[in-house]
């Protein structure tokens, strides 16, 4: 239905090579923004935003020192989604939507780079980062990343039926073929977000996983780096390994119709979501 850009608005580069990224053979693995673009008869819509241009020009104190310290991104001016989009001949402008997965640092730092757009979150998620408890949440939910001018569009975590998932399909402004599916577990309000690409529909599903291998129907696994970092950082571990069963049967019973993907997976990225023979990967260089 829609033409999808995969863009990396982002690159961390954690110590500890393929025990976190599984590829990797230096010291240093290479995670990714995984954002994408589409194009719609309602201008652009952004699916997350990765790192902005202000994180770029002036990380601390936007973003936690201690998650720099851990993910080590490499904030080059040139990954963000504004520079991504003027490089595809748009203006910041033409950006007229933002759907987010969560408000994570590493997801919503480009709000304030689109300020004609409206941002698409779920309610309780909006609510969860305007509240933040205790050093995790302080250190993942950044407002000096959003003000006061952004034009929030919030929802519950309930809709109509998708591949067997409740799905908001009412977003206003866009059309039914762009919806939010809570994934919660990562965060208290976290969702995918499905858009239906010309060949089958695309599951952006944010940080619900954060290896390829993890919705593996057959053998699902997670790197030992990736493992530890989601235990750091979930609110709801039993709901977020749910989540993951759901996406392995979803990958089971629908992989032909529905292409799924997550936010930080660089051998993702390069091959555009599930079915790649990721197991087989070799190091992929990112895609122009």
């Amino acid at each position: 239905m829609y033409d999808i850009h995969h863009l990396n608005c982002g690159t961390m580069c954690p110590w500890g090579g393929r025990l976190v990224d599984g590829v990797s053979d230096g010291l240093a693995a290479r995670l990714v923004c995984h954002c994408l673009l589409v194009e719609t008869d309602h201008g652009l819509v952004l699916v997350d935003t990765g790192y902005g241009a202000r994180d770029v020009a002036q990380p601390h104190p936007r973003l936690s020192r201690a998650f720099t310290a851990l993910l080590r991104p490499r904030l080059l001016p040139e990954e963000t989604a504004l520079a991504r989009i003027h490089a595809r001949g748009y203006r910041a402008d033409d950006v007229r939507h933002i759907v987010l997965t969560h408000l994570d640092f590493d997801h919503a730092g480009g709000i304030q780079d689109f300020p004609r757009a409206e941002v698409h979150v779920l309610d309780a998620e909006l609510d969860a980062a305007r509240h933040p408890r205790g050093p995790v949440a302080t250190g993942r939910y950044r407002p000096l990343q959003w003000d006061n001018n952004v034009r929030w569009r919030t929802y519950s975590a309930h809709g109509e039926p998708w591949f067997g998932f409740p799905a908001v399909r009412e977003l206003p402004g866009l059309p039914p073929d762009i919806l939010l599916v809570p994934l919660a577990g990562h965060t208290v309000g976290h969702a995918g977000v499905a858009v239906r690409g010309r060949d089958r529909w695309v599951l952006h599903a944010g940080d619900a996983y954060f290896f390829r291998e993890e919705i593996d129907p057959r053998e699902p696994r997670c790197t030992p780096g990736l493992a530890a970092y989601q235990g750091i950082m979930d609110v709801d571990r039993d709901l977020r390994l749910a989540n993951q069963a759901r996406l392995r049967e979803l990958a089971r019973h629908h992989g032909g119709e529905v292409r799924i993907l997550c936010a930080h997976d660089a051998v993702e990225l390069e091959g555009r979501g599930r079915g790649i023979g990721a197991r087989h990967a070799a190091r992929v260089l990112e895609p122009a």
